[in-house]
């Protein structure tokens, strides 16, 4: 785990996020990843469970059925552009790719930081209150 995750994760809850994890890892692992970050989820989707793996679109629908998330109010916060932000894009959801290499990719996602510092900030610029 990178150092600045627990807090800005904490930070973006704090201000009203929920946060849900999209992960084609098993229940087991994503819920112990959950645990050692030290931050409440309101939930995981995992491949699984639902029966696809990213880049599909699968995750993303289970999370709109099981959450009746707005989709005018999600953003989409990810590593993998391949697996995560082309397929946001895909969907039209807003994206914010922590891009910890400098790679370059296309789609371009809505945003692009080098780590989850400042995180809660992008959000609430990239979807005001």
């Amino acid at each position: 785990m990178f150092d600045e995750v627990p807090s800005a994760l904490a930070e973006a809850r704090e201000r009203g996020w929920r946060l849900v994890a999209l992960s084609n890892i098993d229940r087991d692992l994503i819920e112990a990843s959950m645990t050692r970050i030290g931050v409440p989820f309101e939930a995981a989707i995992v491949a699984s469970e639902v029966g696809s793996y990213k880049p599909a679109h699968g995750h993303w629908r289970a999370f709109y059925e099981s959450t009746g998330a707005n989709p005018e109010r999600h953003v989409h916060v990810a590593q993998s552009h391949h697996h995560d932000i082309t397929p946001a894009h895909e969907l039209g959801i807003r994206s914010v790719w922590i891009n910890r290499l400098g790679e370059r990719a296309e789609p371009a996602p809505t945003r692009e930081q080098p780590d989850l510092s400042g995180l809660a900030d992008v959000l609430d610029e990239l979807v005001p209150r």
